[in-house]
């Protein structure tokens, strides 16, 4: 039995089995619609050679020009340093601000890569917000635009997980039906999800795609994990029965041939975590949304075990071997639901008995289904399914286990265990890598050219910050500012890599457009509740703005009691997020000035509304991670150890990232005017406030209640309604 399963940080050697390859199935059937096959890039006749293809300047007038665009000095620097890192190898972080049109800067000089050197270039962003920007708007405009002076159209292409698709195997009934554990006792629940099924089968003769993204309105996920797989429980494209129509296939075709594919940074990460690739060959990373990157990497990066999963695990295992086999798993799901269910949430400093003895039980029993199960019979495709489920979550199980008892004899202490309860799941165990710096600089940095962007990139006047987890030695030197982070860094093998930081500002007079208001003469935030001066100072912004506020609040108790408050003092609307979806509820702040939207993370970053309807933007609190938060914890625990300020380097980056993107949602048109009203007095007051207000646009600052006001009071006479 294996005793240990590859780490996150450890080199693992792309080895691509036949899986790998398109079957000549495939390869024939996109010859007959004039495609090439994706190891055969599409050189059309009309293609010009690589000495006629214009220069970057050139290509960049006629893509502005197309858009009906203006020529931006930011942008212009941004996409030479993009060319240039391209063409130097040297990695790039180029911060961007609002307005400055960064996606044409890097989209422009990539396009030019990939046609001129028969490549592809893979862009990565966060969110589907943005992928969906650039494919359904950006790509096709600049591919119309760019056609005559290239010599052919660039093609594009969005690539994502195997499980956004639907499986055809499974959509044919090749595989056990497994009812969700819920709907096997509620007969309504049942019924439901059947009609959800029928649905998605009839959808998948219908569909061009099997594109989960492109069915509306949707499914539950329990439905649709009845008809999608992973890449694991994968049958692959050789052995499956319906593999040459294979949706994911398609996709993944598709991408091959494209100049541009877009994808996210959870891909971008399994691409690095996994044994074999997943995204096509390509020399350049685009990351757009970098500020995000370690914490989707680290989340892709995050196992994690529960009884419920292994019970699955034993029930797919229990329809293809012994039954005594199986049932040693059951007993072993069993024992680690009462420790887990006895156990007090939070992070694990050592293994406790009880649990170590579960997870040992865990893992080998599962070991003991997996020699069980057995090679797969080519002449059973029905049963080769079945094995194939059963052998994908069990192996997932096994190795989970494996790595959580490993985790507690590292004397290094690489990874963080802790215990999750969270609201309506079962007690969960979960591990993750403390820093994803050792992952990045070996599997992106090392391997591929990579642009990083993204509006605020540069926190605390430096790159550094963010430079160091992203495993990339520190390069951009300033004055620390009082109690600034001072990590040291560990000894590694960043030597080799070159990397340069670049800040091209914005097109926007944030000096002259907004106002960064700190209620220096409220108290300290408490831990019950906003105060009553918290409510008070809010309602009177609020009254003076007549409405077009966006309140983002540290959590969803706080943005629900101010939510109750002002609905009783304020004549007008107040949303908060929650009530509805969204993306109806920014629509519904959008289209009518007077309402307010409160709420919490995802509106901290996800909100783009420009005009009068938004010229207030209240932050209630300094966005620091939980005190109790297992992860940040550990985190600022071994930057300590490595003599750093452990607190600033962690939770204060976290906030200063947090608070940069807030304040990015109130400028987003050049004619944008408002207010920044953090109500946290600390942001003035607290020797770290140096390094989270640098980290902020240079509004003009003011402490003084009555100044903000008035100038509220005068951007509402003047707007628009």
């Amino acid at each position: 039995m294996p005793t240990s399963v590859p780490r996150w940080s450890d080199p693992v050697a792309f080895e691509p089995d036949e899986d790998d390859v398109l079957p000549p199935e495939i390869a024939d059937d996109l010859a007959r619609a004039g495609k090439a096959a994706p190891d055969e890039p599409a050189l059309p006749i009309t293609a010009k050679a690589k000495q006629d293809i214009p220069d970057l300047p050139t290509l960049l007038k006629v893509a502005i020009e197309a858009v009906g665009g203006v020529p931006r000095e930011g942008q212009a620097r941004m996409a030479e340093a993009v060319q240039h890192s391209i063409g130097t190898g040297e990695h790039l972080a180029v911060q961007a601000g609002t307005g400055t049109g960064k996606s044409l800067a890097y989209l422009v000089p990539a396009i030019r890569h990939a046609v001129a050197e028969h490549t592809t270039v893979v862009v990565s962003t966060a969110t589907i917000a943005l992928q969906r920007q650039l494919v359904d708007r950006d790509l096709p405009r600049l591919a119309d635009a760019l056609a005559d002076a290239l010599g052919r159209r660039p093609t594009f292409a969005i690539l994502k997980g195997r499980r956004n698709y639907l499986c055809l195997n499974r959509v044919h009934g090749n595989a056990p039906e497994e009812p969700d554990e819920g709907a096997l006792f509620d007969a309504f629940a049942a019924s439901a999800l059947e009609r959800q099924i029928k649905r998605l089968q009839e959808w998948s003769t219908e569909t061009e795609t099997g594109d989960r993204d492109e069915l509306v309105p949707g499914v539950t996920d329990q439905a649709w994990r009845q008809l999608s797989v992973t890449a694991k429980e994968c049958l692959g494209v050789h052995r499956c029965p319906v593999g040459v129509d294979c949706f994911a296939e398609r996709a993944r075709a598709e991408a091959g041939r494209a100049d541009i594919v877009v994808t996210n940074h959870a891909l971008l990460a399994i691409d690095a975590l996994d044994d074999r690739p997943v995204l096509p060959e390509h020399d350049v990373v685009l990351v757009d949304e970098a500020h995000d990157l370690v914490d989707r990497v680290t989340s892709a990066a995050t196992g994690e075990l529960t009884a419920t999963a292994v019970r699955l695990a034993a029930r797919r295992c229990g329809r293809a071997i012994d039954e005594e086999t199986a049932d040693r798993l059951v007993e072993a799901s069993e024992g680690l639901d009462l420790v887990l269910q006895a156990a007090t949430p939070g992070r694990l400093e050592e293994l406790p008995q009880d649990l170590g003895g579960a997870l040992t039980a865990v893992r080998d029993s599962a070991w003991a289904c997996i020699n069980a199960l057995g090679p797969e019979r080519k002449e059973d495709t029905e049963g080769n399914t079945a094995r194939k489920l059963a052998h994908a979550i069990t192996e997932e199980v096994h190795d989970t286990a494996v790595r959580l008892l490993e985790a507690f004899d590292d004397e290094k202490q690489l990874e963080v265990v802790w215990i999750a309860a969270d609201p309506n799941r079962p007690p969960t165990i979960r591990i993750a890598p403390i820093g994803v710096g050792g992952l990045l600089r070996e599997r992106l940095f090392g391997q591929r050219t990579t642009v990083l962007t993204s509006a605020t990139l540069a926190l605390g006047g430096s790159f550094d910050t963010l430079a160091r987890q992203w495993g990339l030695p520190a390069q951009q030197r300033s004055q620390p500012v009082a109690g600034m982070a001072t990590a040291k860094e560990a000894p590694s093998d960043t030597g080799g890599l070159k990397w340069t930081g670049l800040d091209v500002g914005s097109p926007f007079e944030h000096q002259r457009s907004g106002i960064l208001y700190i209620a220096r003469h409220l108290p300290p935030p408490g831990r019950d509740g906003l105060p009553p001066e918290y409510l008070d100072e809010l309602t009177e912004l609020v009254q003076a703005a007549g409405g077009r506020t966006l309140g983002l609040f540290s959590s969803m108790r706080a943005a629900k009691q101010a939510s109750e408050e002002l609905r009783k003092r304020l004549s007008t609307p107040v949303l908060c997020q929650g009530e509805d979806t969204t993306a109806l509820l920014v629509r519904q702040f959008a289209e009518d000035p007077a309402t307010s939207l409160f709420g919490t993370l995802s509106l901290w970053q996800g909100v783009d509304v420009p005009g009068d309807s938004l010229q207030l933007v209240v932050m209630d609190r300094i966005p620091f991670p939980r005190p109790d938060d297992p992860l940040a914890s550990a985190r600022q625990k071994a930057v300590s150890e490595h003599g750093g300020n452990g607190f600033l380097t962690v939770a204060g980056t976290h906030a200063a990232l947090l608070l940069a993107q807030g304040a990015g949602r109130l400028l987003r048109a050049p004619n944008d005017r408002g207010v920044i009203a953090v109500l946290d007095p600390r942001l003035a007051t607290a020797r770290y406030g140096g390094f989270l207000r640098s980290s902020l646009p240079p509004f003009w600052t003011t402490h003084d209640p009555k100044v903000v006001r008035g100038a509220l009071k005068r951007l509402t006479g003047t707007a628009t309604t």
